[in-house]
């Protein structure tokens, strides 16, 4: 499975006062981890920021007055998110300001007609509802480094994302960003040696909490878009 965790930064909070995308930034997963493959771009938005807006990402308009338009960018930016499920957070403002732009070019049509989305937002709330859901409280609450954030970027919000998500829907922390030596550690101590009669051992995994509460409410995604889910139908039966 592709993946595709992306970020955008822009000029204001609503596409629909014709604010613009100032930058992309995405990261690559597949099978659930990480390939080093990203893609990342500033963007000449052509108008003023709004108030407060300049503050959040640390971008000017001297900065970007000689990056690229999004017209320039745009078959290079499908090309790489082709096909793929998107992770978004809070998805529905990303995805509103990137189909705004492609409909100001002809014939590019929207991004649910190229790609899957899943929105990250929507799956915490699920796990933590009443609970602060943001970005930042995430990685307290699921244990993920983001002292680099001292502003929003596309880019790093995007790799910060990708740690989230795996933690948020699998209950496993480490995504290949940081030290793979900690994560092998991790999975060493999750296994646990049982004694089968006198000549045999059996592996067994022993999920924690944390993993239990994930998979619950991965069940519930699943039930929710597809109407139907075998796994909890055959817990209900008992099975």
């Amino acid at each position: 499975m592709r993946q595709i965790v992306l970020d955008t930064e822009t000029t204001g909070l609503e596409w629909k006062k014709g604010n613009r995308v100032v930058e992309i930034g995405c990261v690559e997963l597949v099978e659930r981890r990480p390939t080093g493959r990203t893609f990342h771009c500033y963007l000449n938005p052509d108008r003023e920021f709004e108030q407060g807006a300049q503050e959040v990402t640390g971008l000017t308009l001297e900065f970007l007055a000689d990056k690229p338009r999004f017209a320039e960018v745009v078959d290079e930016f499908l090309a790489f998110i082709e096909g793929a499920e998107l992770i978004i957070h809070n998805a529905a403002f990303d995805v509103g300001f990137l189909d705004a732009e492609l409909a100001r070019l002809a014939g590019y049509g929207n991004l649910l007609a190229r790609c899957t989305v899943e929105d990250s937002l929507l799956l915490a709330r699920q796990r933590f509802p009443g609970q602060r859901n943001s970005l930042d409280a995430l990685c307290k609450r699921l244990g993920v480094d983001n002292s680099q954030r001292q502003l929003h970027g596309a880019l790093l919000d995007a790799q910060i994302l990708a740690e989230v998500y795996l933690a948020l829907t699998s209950g496993q922390g480490e995504m290949g960003f940081g030290d793979q030596a900690s994560a092998d550690v991790a999975r060493q101590a999750a296994v646990v040696q049982r004694p089968v009669g006198d000549a045999a051992t059996r592996v067994r995994v022993q999920p924690d909490a944390d993993e239990h509460a994930a998979h619950a409410a991965r069940l519930a995604v699943l039930q929710k878009k597809s109407g139907a889910c075998l796994w909890l139908q055959l817990e209900a039966d008992g099975a």
